[in-house]
């Protein structure tokens, strides 16, 4: 299973582990009894308490009554958001890089020195609610994630729970949505604004720098069980419509309520596009297979060089998967002169890979 997938995850793990959870559920309701007393502490620029602060998700709202100290991160990449903020989760949820507290190169400086997160796991099964409890959270994250309603009523017996905004699908959360909605629940909304803001302004500067990109049409995808491409709410075809990009007009008409799914031979007219963005495993192996393909390798898109690979096992492909407010300028340095090349109407030209 590539690493980009995120596995539907089933409820009965997480109502098993409940029955052994007694006492260490209690101990986080401890905790957090014990943080409740300085409720109201965090100030805004106003004076006035950040805390009590209320937030609405897929399943309902929840309420954080003071600032959260001991947070952990079910969202796959939620730590960015919290430590674009300044604090560091005691949890973390590895999805991609097998990075030392989940933590990307791109945010590593966050750390600031100090520990890194204790590490979860996910294993397709679910949240490690054992572990989660073990932690003592005062605070679970899961914003850019696809919780089940089980599963998030099961993690809300020892903590408060943020999950999935309704208005997306899961793992369809923009980037700048996640940054506000984690910041909203530290107390924190002005850092947040802010943080996103310099973001924007580093994908702003790309734009100007590179007008040819508006008017044409980009695509990402990889080559999972055959061909699998990324619908409108992935934060991957975000950045590409961030840059100025169009996608195909009947993307998600094809793959459906989802941030991605694979399609079938007789769509790979979705393929064909100015750019075409490919996550793949390794560059020449997957190309040459690529172009093996009879239903791809006659396409305009790669007759005319406009095909642009990201290894997915290194930091850029982590980077560009993760999508956040800290790893998108990281991955804006690399991806914009790709692009660049993609569409510079020369076919001769070849789209270099980054030097790092």
């Amino acid at each position: 299973m590539p690493r980009f997938r995120r596995v539907p995850r089933t409820a009965a793990a997480l109502a098993s582990a409940l029955v052994i959870l007694a006492t260490a559920a209690a101990c986080g309701s401890d905790d957090k009894d014990s943080g409740s007393s300085n409720a109201g502490s965090k100030a805004d620029a106003s004076g006035k308490s950040a805390f009590p602060v209320t937030i609405a998700h897929k399943y309902g709202s929840t309420t954080i009554k003071s600032e959260p100290k001991r947070i952990v991160t079910v969202g796959l990449t939620d730590q960015d958001s919290v430590l674009a903020l300044g604090k560091v989760p005691v949890g973390t949820t590895e999805w991609l890089g097998g990075y030392k507290g989940a933590i990307g190169p791109w945010a590593s400086d966050k750390l600031g020195g100090g520990k890194a997160p204790t590490v979860l796991k996910d294993t397709g099964t679910g949240p490690q609610v054992e572990k989660i409890a073990a932690l003592k959270p005062d605070l679970i994250l899961s914003v850019y994630g696809g919780l089940t309603k089980e599963q998030y009523e099961s993690l809300s017996k020892f903590a408060p729970v943020v999950a999935q905004p309704k208005q997306y699908n899961d793992f369809g959360v923009p980037w700048q949505e996640q940054t506000k909605t984690i910041g909203k629940a530290l107390g924190e909304p002005q850092e947040a604004a802010a943080a996103v803001e310099k973001t924007e302004e580093s994908i702003a500067a790309a734009v100007k720098e590179h007008p040819e990109f508006k008017g044409k049409s980009a695509l990402m995808a990889t080559p999972y069980e055959g061909i699998f491409v990324f619908g409108s709410q992935d934060p991957r075809s975000r950045l590409l419509t961030d840059l100025g990009f169009s996608l195909p007009g009947d993307l998600d008409k094809v793959i459906g309520d989802q941030f991605g799914a694979n399609i079938s031979k007789e769509r790979t007219d979705l393929l064909d596009q100015d750019a075409i963005v490919w996550i793949v495993g390794d560059v020449t192996k997957d190309s040459d297979k690529l172009h093996k393909d009879a239903s791809y390798k006659d396409l305009k898109v790669v007759a005319e060089g406009r095909e642009v690979y990201v290894e997915e096992t290194g930091d850029y492909g982590s980077a560009t998967s993760f999508g956040t407010v800290l790893s998108l300028p990281y991955v804006v340095q690399r991806l914009v002169p790709q692009l660049a090349t993609a569409v510079d109407g020369e076919s001769a030209t070849k789209v270099e890979q980054p030097a790092s």
